[in-house]
């Protein structure tokens, strides 16, 4: 194929991703010299390609600094395979011999139709074509004098804002799906529904900061990962971009002008290394580049300025953020949501009240939720805190080597501390709090999930994971923070970059397929699988580093590719996310798609509401769930006694927790609790909501309803360190012992203080001590076991 003009050629030439349009055209927005000192620049170009009348639009402002004949070639790169090398008719379109000068061409040209011929149909079709156009010319000595290029785009691309609102609306919809389950009492969907639904939110994450990289991004690739930026806070909004610069310039900085220069700028995405000095190649290759010229009222002479940008700022450039706003815009919104979140909270709580008050909801919906909704609240804001984490955290440490102003670097290092603080306080809590269930009740789950308060305040960092990998938000947490440093601090070293990425990903491949550390088999699956994802898009990034100088088609290859297995792995995740969200919303009984947790944890997290068996009331009994309000320890006390004996730790005064329910006692301390409604200061066993009558309980070797149990003052005998009665019963007594009922016995005389009992509704589980201080027999019940009372 032959072009018949310069001008003609430059209608093939072209580069950014426009939104998809049904016409056929190809354009370009930008002219990038491949070499230093070029003779020919074009500050502004903009050349649009119709198939359809072979017409060709352009706007170009160019300056050239040849002189004399010149001769020109033209070639073709489609996904890096070159299909066309042509000679150029300069002279056809230009007075020969060219003179150096301003060269504005403002028209519209018809070109040759053996052009458009030339053309398959499918280039009009595929999104974020790959195609390069490059010109090179050379003077009368052979001397290349001219070398530019750029990329051509059909106006098809996969950076469509629909596809960003539908990530985010399912995201969002597994998160909210998990909140209302959990306070309609279905912990094990929430805890499902949640797990993925972070999982997912974490692999958008992923994606986002493959397209933060700054090697040299395929167009398709970069066009994908663009999708998932609003994932890191990337959100365009007008007025905020106005105030973002006005505060950078209210703290002395000095805002980047890119995107109000556009209509006299030549803007350019550039995707591979280009060939030519390695000086000029290093500021250029990979990398969207910003030439402005400044010439003289002659153009006799002229300077052609390059401002680079990669990686973060290129991903803010094509979101329509100022790179110098790139920090703030994000910051904005990380905290714009937990504000809108906050605010949604206590709406919530207002609108469930007035609902009760009227009659709409009933009593019992919600209410764990409606007691406790500042410690719901608070554990809402931590996981707000760990899901924006890997974003501040790129962003924070990114800003500390941009310094975009001074107040900003402040706000950077002000939120990088403080989230970072905030996070391993929590880890460490719960590694406390487990360390401390396994000490006394050798299961950690067992306060991790009896403590309403300890769940729902820390419960964001452990409930996706089985309980013995408690402690697994640590690497999780490292791993984020390594995986954010290296996307900030190597943003000038993208072999360097995509290295570290290769073994962070790696390690945290190969520690969760050993681990395993999440709730269940299909937990640990679908996070299993979103590791090897990210582990092969690292290696992807590797390859398109170019670190292995393979062939320009190969990388091609390699973006389509990595597009398609993204894709349709992003796809099936959606799906069942949103399954599983609309599940647990409008299912009656969502619980019964999952199988109970190995760890047991359904037993531990029952609330009092949800007793609706004997079973159930049972398991309350074990687990020490009474209503009769004993002193509850505090898990947030620090000191060392407090998970230890029945005092709070904390002047010694009880708290009731957010459920209304207080925590199971231990059996590992001396102290006994004590049971203030019935006695203040005396001792006495708590109480179990079962039928003492029940036929599953055994009795004392009489009949099935003989007179409540009668507790003496053996049961406090100085080997029985727990506080409690022994859960035994005395084996030796042929009949039972008349009972008290509320310190009267049957005759209605006053008891002992020292001995005073409980109610009618006394647990029959706990045995009758034997008299006269002899040791209860060890054992008790089946259901006892294992439950903390018999050690």
């Amino acid at each position: 194929m032959r072009f018949p003009s310069i001008t003609g050629s430059l209608g093939l030439i072209g580069v950014t991703l426009l939104p998809i349009t049904t016409a056929k055209i190809l354009e370009s927005t930008a002219l990038n010299p491949c070499m230093a000192n070029s003779g020919f620049t074009a500050p502004l170009f903009e050349v649009t390609y119709f198939p359809s009348n072979g017409t060709v639009a352009y706007n170009i402002n160019a300056i050239s600094t040849i002189s004399g004949n010149v001769t020109a070639y033209a070639e073709v790169f489609a996904y890096g395979y070159r299909v066309i090398n042509e000679t150029l008719d300069v002279c056809s379109v230009l007075a020969c011999p060219l003179t150096p000068g301003p060269l504005p061409i403002d028209s519209n040209n018809q070109i040759s139709p053996s052009v458009g011929k030339n053309i398959p149909n499918i280039a009009y079709a595929i999104p974020d074509i790959d195609i390069l156009v490059k010109v090179t010319a050379y003077d009368g000595d052979h001397n290349m004098v001219v070398c530019v290029e750029a990329e051509l785009s059909n106006g098809h691309t996969v950076d469509l804002t629909a596809v960003q609102w539908v990530t985010a609306i399912i995201a969002g919809l597994g998160l909210l799906a998990s909140a209302v389950t959990s306070g309609l009492g279905h912990s094990n969907t929430a805890a499902h529904v949640a797990a993925n639904a972070l999982s997912l939110f974490g692999f958008f994450q992923a994606q986002a900061l493959i397209g933060m990289a700054s090697a040299d991004l395929p167009p398709i690739v970069q066009s994908w990962t663009q999708d998932f930026q609003w994932s890191m806070g990337m959100i365009s909004i007008g007025f905020m971009q106005t105030i973002c610069t006005w505060y950078q310039r209210a703290t002395g900085g000095m805002p980047a002008t890119l995107l109000s220069s556009i209509g006299v700028t030549s803007i350019e995405l550039q995707k591979r290394a280009l060939d030519y000095t390695m000086e000029y190649a290093h500021r250029i290759a990979g990398r969207l580049a910003k030439r402005q010229a400044q010439g003289t009222a002659t153009g006799t002479a002229s300077t052609t300025t390059v401002t680079v940008l990669h990686g973060i700022k290129r991903v803010g450039f094509r979101a329509g953020i100022e790179t110098t706003n790139i920090f703030l815009t994000g910051l904005a919104f990380f905290i714009a949501f937990a504000v809108a979140v906050s605010v949604g909270v206590a709406l919530f709580k207002a609108g469930c009240e007035g609902a009760v008050r009227a009659g709409w909801l009933k009593s019992d919906k919600f209410q764990e939720f409606r007691s406790g909704w500042k410690i719901v609240l608070k554990g809402i804001l931590y996981r707000i805190i760990l899901i924006g984490y890997t974003q501040m955290t790129v962003l924070c440490l990114w800003e500390l080597i941009e310094r975009d102003s001074a107040a900003e670097v402040v706000l950077a290092l002000f939120y990088l501390i403080a989230m970072t603080v905030a996070l391993l306080w929590a880890a460490y809590k719960v590694v406390r709090i487990a360390k401390k269930s396994v000490n006394m009740h050798k299961n950690p789950a067992y306060i991790l999930y009896s403590d309403p308060k300890a769940l729902n305040k820390w419960g964001f960092l452990y409930v996706q994971f089985r309980a013995t990998a408690y402690y697994f938000i640590l690497p999780v947490l490292g791993y984020t923070f390594l995986k954010s440093a290296f996307i900030a601090f190597a943003q000038g070293s993208p072999k360097i970059q995509a290295i570290g990425l290769l073994i962070i990903e790696a390690a945290a491949l190969v520690g969760v397929c050993i681990l395993k550390p999440w709730m269940d088999k299909k937990t640990n699956a679908f996070n299993v699988s979103i590791a090897v994802i990210n582990f092969v898009n690292v290696i992807f990034l590797l390859f398109f580093t170019n670190i292995f100088n393979q062939p320009t088609l190969v990388t091609g290859i390699m973006s389509v590719v990595f597009f398609i297995y993204n894709a349709v792995f992003a796809l099936v995740l959606l799906l069942m996310v949103l399954f599983a969200s609309v599940y647990a919303l409008y299912s009656k009984n969502p619980d019964t798609r999952y199988q109970p947790m190995r760890d047991d944890r359904g037993s531990f997290i029952k609330s009092q509401s949800q007793l609706t068996t004997e079973l159930d009331a049972l398991g309350a009994t074990a687990r020490g769930d009474q209503r009769l309000g004993y002193k509850l320890r505090d898990l947030e006390d620090d000191g060392s006694d407090s998970y230890s004996n029945g005092s709070s730790g904390k002047g010694g005064n009880a708290r009731v927790d957010a459920a209304g329910v207080p925590l199971p006692p231990s059996t590992a301390g001396s102290g006994a609790i004590r049971n203030e409604k019935y006695g203040g200061d005396h001792m006495n066993p708590p109480l179990s909501p079962v039928d003492p009558s029940a036929p599953f309980i055994p009795s004392n070797n009489g009949p099935r309803h003989n007179s409540p149990a009668h507790y003496s003052d053996a049961a406090y005998n100085s080997n029985n360190s727990s506080g409690f009665y022994s859960p035994s019963r005395s084996m030796n007594s042929a009949s039972p012992t008349p009972a008290r009922f509320g310190g009267y016995d049957r005759t209605g005389s006053l008891q002992s203080s020292r001995a005073n009992t409980l109610g009618s509704n006394l647990n029959s589980g706990y045995a009758r001590p034997q008299q006269g201080g002899q040791q209860p027999q060890q054992g008790g019940m089946p259901w006892q076991r294992g439950a903390g009372y018999d050690h």
